[in-house]
């Protein structure tokens, strides 16, 4: 059973806009590293977005500028809201969440450890998204 529950994956067009939302009972709340990830069959699942608790977010080169990433703490749930859509962003899309910092920080060389690593202890069943040209 995943500790995380991912709701608004869909097919859209694209162009179009989307905004999947995460929640879990407690975890979203009491993580400090909070992030997307999405995967295509037949190739390695690859990171989206990460928000920490100071509010800092960094993103996947690809979706800048299209997508935010967000958190409401009320509602113990994370988005991802995606605009412009591209059919290269048809994947399933993963929330995960962690109570340690470091995979929202960089590594002593400067990269990202959440494109680097998959150790988040919180993950949800995933859901799919499909945009169509």
């Amino acid at each position: 059973q995943a500790d995380l529950m991912e709701f608004g994956g869909v097919s859209a067009q694209a162009g179009g806009s989307l905004r999947l939302s995460c929640s879990s009972s407690g975890v979203i709340e009491s993580s400090v590293c909070m992030g997307w990830y999405r995967e295509v069959p037949g190739k390695e699942r690859e990171a989206v977005a990460i928000l920490d608790k100071s509010g800092r977010t960094t993103y996947k080169d690809s979706v800048k500028g299209r997508f935010t990433i967000s958190q409401d703490n009320a509602k113990n749930t994370l988005y991802l809201e995606m605009n412009s859509l591209k059919p290269e962003d048809t994947a399933m899309y993963y929330c995960a969440a962690d109570i340690r910092l470091w995979l929202c920080n960089k590594t002593p060389d400067g990269r990202n450890w959440f494109q680097l690593s998959y150790e988040f202890n919180y993950w949800g069943q995933g859901t799919q998204v499909t945009v169509s040209s």
